[in-house]
């Protein structure tokens, strides 16, 4: 690392301060040529995979749509907002161990309802009326029957 004020290639670090989620690293430096002192961060780059669509599309994989989809699920129920990023963070974990270049959105869909059902049953009920489509409520009651009897969130395909 170059110093700001001088361009000399050594340091020392003052400090290191990590970010709770692990995601960035503040480190405060000092110049060893002209003790200039100056912060650094890094930030940890990781390559989410393709997300495919029901239509074929492939989109960027985004954080934030998963946090919204389940915030919106969880409106007016007792969850903190810590709790929705700790789902969130093992959504983004489970994504990556797939290994995968692109993964189906129905991945995605799954693991969030698997996630809300263990959170909270108004949650999941919200959350598998607008993913999936129903012809009507008589439809949707029965397959709510039909997957709780196999003990699993709403099937997918």
């Amino acid at each position: 690392m170059k110093c700001p004020y001088c361009s000399f290639p050594d340091d020392r670090v003052l400090d290191t301060r990590i970010h709770k989620d692990g995601s960035i690293i503040r480190r405060r430096r000092e110049c060893l040529k002209c003790k200039g002192r100056f912060s650094t961060q890094e930030i940890l780059i990781q390559f989410y995979p393709l997300i495919i669509k029901k239509d074929g599309r492939r989109e960027e994989f985004e954080k934030e749509k998963i946090l919204k989809g389940i915030q919106a699920a969880c409106q007016k129920r007792p969850i903190g907002l810590a709790q929705l990023e700790q789902i969130v963070g093992r959504i983004c974990r489970e994504i990556l161990e797939v290994g995968d270049k692109e993964v189906p959105s129905t991945l995605i869909g799954h693991k969030i309802m698997k996630e809300l059902k263990g959170l909270d049953s108004v949650a999941y009920i919200r959350f598998a009326s607008v993913y999936r489509t129903f012809e009507d409520a008589q439809d949707f009651l029965e397959k709510l029957e039909e997957d709780e009897g196999k003990g699993r969130p709403l099937d997918l395909e």
